[in-house]
């Protein structure tokens, strides 16, 4: 059966588009993380919506489960297939990477067309040749892709002026569990004809149908910014630093990043171009950028009022900021490269979570406090988006001959944060995702009635349960 899928799938896309041999496959079956590894008959790549509808129906008629893949830089197993494969006839990686055009772009509209192959980096850099920006960035910019973002919800640094991909996206094409294709790509701001499909399926990780291409908002370009790196005493100085920046600056406030020193720290100890921008060592820092689309705007000496009186008040402890694009770029990697630095020590276990921006300083004080007593020596690496509530709070232990064993208790230690996550009002996947990682575990906080809605969502739009099954429900 598997031979004439594998024949089926070459008579679509190519014969050199359909990969079977391990290892061609390989890169394909483990996330980015190394902690989830699955199995797959095989690993084919479309170059159209037209060939994914194909793809989707062929494996429909042979029984076979569909794996969506973009980037595979999820870090929640979202975008690897299972092992076992969760479906008995066995799972099919569908990779996007060869769907990568810019359809369009409409200045006047402000929109882009993108198939959803597209990297990320590539659909900033075509906005920004035209004068034009796309909002989205994160750390994995220059290799996720635009249909994992919205399968994701990708939130990234500028979610506090711009939005999540959510808020960023007017129109799909998705192609539907049975294979049919739904052409929703309407750059429109304003339809109200029915219920807004479109968000059915961003943020489903794939289980609801293939995202094919998008329409997404596009901007004014900044001309100007200024970026800043900031001391303060704690998360609930943070907290009050950025309500005044948004009291004084408004939307030109459009990144709010907080680091907490192990963070850094690990950046520091890992990172050859990375030095500390402040001469004294703090527990906490936030880095801050403001922008603007008027060239004049005189944002520098701005920033440097608001963080002198900041200074002087005793919010701030100390700042530096940056004098050129090159520092500022400086003080960035510093943030960005958080992720790669902790995965240089080792697995950790990690919490994508978001609060009320006025409960954080709570959530860290209380999870913290509770985490130090359970597990002595535990190392707590904290930073994220404070700007608009989401944490990124991964724990491990310094010594590699203790962390098998921490890791050991991760059911454990999960319990401990996410029922205060879930006290506080917040929830446990912020941008990341439930995949494989999160999906038993997100029952004990969703009502019986928000899960069934889930189901009945799920069972209406693929009722075989085809799609990327085994991950989120």
């Amino acid at each position: 059966m598997n031979n004439a899928l594998i024949d089926a799938l070459a008579a679509i896309v190519g014969r050199t588009n359909v990969l079977s041999d391990a290892s061609d496959t390989a890169p394909f079956l483990t996330d980015w993380r190394g902690r989830y590894s699955g199995q797959a008959i095989c690993v084919v790549r479309p170059g159209s919506g037209a060939e994914v509808a194909q793809v989707v129906a062929a494996c429909v008629a042979a029984g076979v489960a569909i794996v969506p893949q973009g980037g595979n830089t999820g870090l929640v197993g979202g975008a690897t297939p299972c092992a076992p494969a969760s479906h008995p006839r066995g799972e099919v990686v569908v990779s996007l990477v060869r769907m990568n055009r810019i359809r369009a772009i409409d200045l006047d509209n402000n929109t882009i067309t993108v198939d959803a192959g597209c990297i990320l980096q590539q659909v900033q850099e075509a906005a920004a040749a035209d004068g034009r920006l796309f909002p989205l960035s994160l750390a994995a910019e220059g290799s996720a892709t635009i249909g994992g973002n919205l399968s994701t919800n990708a939130g990234g640094v500028q979610v506090l002026r711009y939005g999540n991909m959510r808020e960023l996206t007017l129109g799909l094409e998705v192609v539907l569990a049975d294979g049919r294709i739904w052409n929703g790509l309407r750059g429109l701001r304003k339809d109200n004809t029915g219920y807004d499909l479109k968000h059915l399926f961003i943020g489903a990780e794939g289980t609801l149908g293939l995202i094919t291409a998008a329409v997404l908002k596009l901007f004014p370009l900044p001309r100007a910014s200024a970026t800043a790196w900031a001391a303060l005493r704690d998360p609930a100085a943070a907290v009050a630093l950025l309500g005044r920046l948004r009291e004084r600056c408004g939307e030109r406030v459009s990144a709010f990043e907080i680091v907490g020193r192990p963070a850094l720290d690990l950046v520091l100890a890992h990172i050859p171009s990375a030095r500390d921008p402040l001469a004294e060592w703090h527990d906490w820092q936030v880095l801050v950028e403001l922008t603007d689309s008027d060239a004049a705007a005189k944002l520098g000496e701005m920033l440097e009022m608001i963080l002198a009186d900041e200074i002087e008040s005793g919010t701030v402890i100390d700042a530096a900021i940056a004098q050129n694009e090159t520092q500022a770029g400086a003080l960035w990697n510093l943030r960005e490269n958080i992720s790669e630095s902790q995965k240089i020590e080792g697995i950790s276990i990690k919490h994508d979570i978001s609060l009320p921006i006025s409960n954080i300083a709570e959530f860290i004080a209380l999870a913290d406090a509770a985490l130090k007593e359970a597990y002595a020596g535990v190392r707590i690496v904290c930073f994220g988006h404070i700007g608009d509530g989401n944490l990124h709070y991964n724990l491990s232990k310094p010594a590699v001959q203790e962390n098998p064993a921490f890791i050991a208790d991760t059911e454990a230690i999960n319990l401990i944060v996410h029922d205060l996550v879930h006290r506080l009002g917040g929830s446990i996947s912020a941008e990341h995702g439930l995949g494989q990682l999160k999906r038993v575990e997100i029952r004990r906080y969703k009502s019986a009635v928000e899960m069934d809605m889930m189901r009945a969502v799920k069972l209406a739009l693929d009722p075989r349960g085809l799609m990327n099954p085994g991950k989120l429900l």
